[in-house]
C-alpha cells in the first residue's frame, strides 16, 4: 500500500486531485499563451517580424518542451509524479515572470526556452496519475476535464493579459501572471498524494473478485514502451493526425489576436476579454463534449475514439472560411465560436486511446511520446509556418490580409490531412487495443 492508497479509495479525493491537476494545466497554458495576447505590443517595442513571433510562441518553446518531456516522463514513474509536477510548475512560473525583463529578441527567446523546459514536466505525469485513479469507462471524460485547463488557461491569459497590458504594458503582465504559479506548486507538494500504480485496475479487480493484471506492479522500460507504441499502426496515424490538428490549433490560435487587431482594429483590452470568454468557455465545452461522446459511443465501437475527432474536423472546414473571410468582426464571431468549440473535441479521446495501447506503468511515457509529436510538429511548426507565410504574403496583400490568407491556407491543408489519418487509425485500432 502506498501513501495514497487510502486517500484514493475516497471518490471525493480523486476528484480533488483532478481539480488540482486541471488548475496546474491551466497555469501551464496561462504561461504559454500570455505571449500571444501580448505579441503585438512586443512586436512594436522590439521591432519583430511575424516569423520571429511564430518562433517565440512555437518552435523555441516546443523543441525543449517536446524533447525533455520524454526523459522527464520516464523518471517521473520512479521518482514520483507529483514531485516532478510541483518542481516543474515552480520553475516555469519563475521563467514566465522573468520574461518581463527581456530587452531584445534573443533575451525573450532564451527565456521562452526556459518556460518550455519547465512545462515539459507538467502534462505527462498528470496524465499518468489521472489514468491510475479513474477507471477506463471514465478515463476519456476525466482526461477531457483535465484538458479543459487548456481553455481555462486561454481565458485567464487573455482576460488578465489584455486588461493588464492595456494599463501597465507587457512587461508587468508577465510578472503578474507568473508569480502565482509558485504558490500553486506548494499546494501540489503538500496536498496531492502519489497514487498506487494501476489503482483503478486494482479497484476494478477487487470489485470483481479477481487478481489484478500481471503488469500492475511492473516497472516500465523506456525503450520497451517506445517500441510498443511505434508497433501500433493506430498510434502512428493517431499521433500524426493529432500533430496536424494541433498545428492548426497553435498556428491559427497564436495569431488570432494579431489578426483581429490588424484586420478589425479592436483594442487589446476589449479583445482580451472577448477572446477569453470565447476560447475559455467555448473551448472547455468542446473538449468536455468530445470526451463525453467518445466514452458513450466507444462502448459499442472503440473506433468512435477517433471518429469523433475526424467528424469534428470535417465540420470545421467551412467554418474556417466563414470566420476568416468575414469582412467585419460582427460577421466573424458567429462562425469562429462554433469553429473553436468543435475543433477542441479531439484531445481527451486521443489521450485515452494512447493509454489503452500500453501497460499500466507506461502511461506517462506514452503521453510524453504523443505530446512529443504533437508539440514538435503542431506547436513547433504551426506558428512558424503561419508567421512565415504572413511575411511572404505581406508585400502583395498587406499586413492584415497577408495574415488572413496564411491562416486559411494552413488550416484547410493541415485539417484535411489530419482527417485522413484519423480514419486510417480506425482501421487497426481495435486490433491494436487487444494485442
Amino acid at each position: 500500500m502506498t501513501e495514497g492508497d487510502g486517500n484514493y479509495r475516497k471518490p471525493g479525493y480523486r476528484w480533488y486531485v483532478l481539480a488540482v491537476l486541471t488548475l496546474v494545466y491551466t497555469f501551464n497554458f496561462v504561461d504559454r499563451q500570455i505571449l500571444v495576447i501580448l505579441q503585438e505590443q512586443i512586436r512594436a517595442e522590439l521591432t519583430l517580424m511575424d516569423w520571429q513571433l511564430g518562433l517565440l510562441s512555437g518552435l523555441a518553446f516546443a523543441v525543449f518542451y517536446s524533447i525533455l518531456g520524454l526523459p522527464i516522463a520516464h523518471y517521473s514513474e520512479t521518482l514520483g509524479r507529483k514531485r516532478v509536477i510541483a518542481v516543474a510548475l515552480a520553475f516555469w512560473s519563475a521563467m514566465t515572470a522573468l520574461s518581463g525583463a527581456a530587452q531584445n529578441f534573443v533575451h525573450l527567446l532564451l527565456i521562452r526556452i526556459g518556460v518550455g523546459v519547465g512545462e515539459a514536466g507538467g502534462s505527462p505525469p498528470s496524465h499518468s496519475i489521472i489514468s491510475d485513479i479513474f477507471p477506463q469507462r471514465r478515463r476519456a471524460l476525466a482526461l477531457s476535464i483535465f484538458s479543459m485547463g487548456v481553455y481555462f488557461g486561454y481565458l485567464v491569459a487573455y482576460s488578465i493579459g489584455g486588461w493588464v497590458a492595456e494599463d501597465l504594458g507587457w512587461r508587468w503582465t508577465f510578472v503578474i501572471v507568473g508569480l502565482p504559479g509558485i504558490l500553486l506548486a506548494v499546494l501540489v507538494a503538500l496536498t496531492v498524494k502519489e497514487p498506487p500504480r494501476g489503482f483503478a485496475e486494482r479497484m476494478e479487480a477487487e470489485r470483481k473478485g479477481i487478481a489484478p493484471g500481471p503488469d500492475v506492479g511492473k516497472r516500465p522500460d523506456f525503450g520497451e514502451t517506445m517500441r510498443l507504441l511505434w508497433s501500433r499502426s493506430a498510434f502512428r496515424h493517431l499521433a500524426l493526425a493529432s500533430a496536424l490538428h494541433s498545428m492548426v490549433g497553435y498556428g491559427v490560435g497564436n495569431f488570432v489576436p494579431s489578426f483581429i487587431i490588424r484586420a478589425h482594429g479592436m483594442p487589446i483590452g476589449e479583445l482580451g476579454w472577448r477572446l477569453a470568454l470565447i476560447m475559455g468557455i467555448g473551448g472547455a465545452a468542446g473538449v468536455t463534449l468530445g470526451g463525453f461522446l467518445a466514452d458513450k459511443l466507444a462502448v459499442r465501437n472503440p473506433n468512435w475514439y477517433v471518429w469523433v475527432s475526424a467528424l469534428s474536423l470535417t465540420v470545421t472546414l467551412p467554418l474556417t472560411l466563414l470566420a476568416f473571410l468575414a469582412q467585419d468582426i460582427g460577421s466573424m464571431w458567429p462562425a469562429y465560436i462554433p469553429y473553436l468549440m468543435i475543433s477542441a473535441m479531439w484531445l481527451g479521446p486521443s489521450i485515452a486511446v494512447t493509454h489503452s495501447l500500453v501497460g499500466l506503468r507506461q502511461r506517462a511515457v506514452a503521453s510524453a511520446a504523443l505530446f512529443f509529436i504533437i508539440n514538435l510538429v503542431g506547436l513547433g511548426l504551426g506558428p512558424l509556418i503561419v508567421g512565415s507565410l504572413s511575411d511572404l504574403m505581406r508585400p502583395t496583400y498587406g499586413d492584415a490580409d497577408g495574415l488572413r490568407y496564411a491562416i486559411i491556407g494552413t488550416a484547410l491543408t493541415a485539417n484535411i490531412w489530419a482527417i485522413i489519418h484519423y480514419l486510417l487509425a480506425s482501421r487497426t485500432l481495435q486490433q491494436d487495443m487487444r494485442s
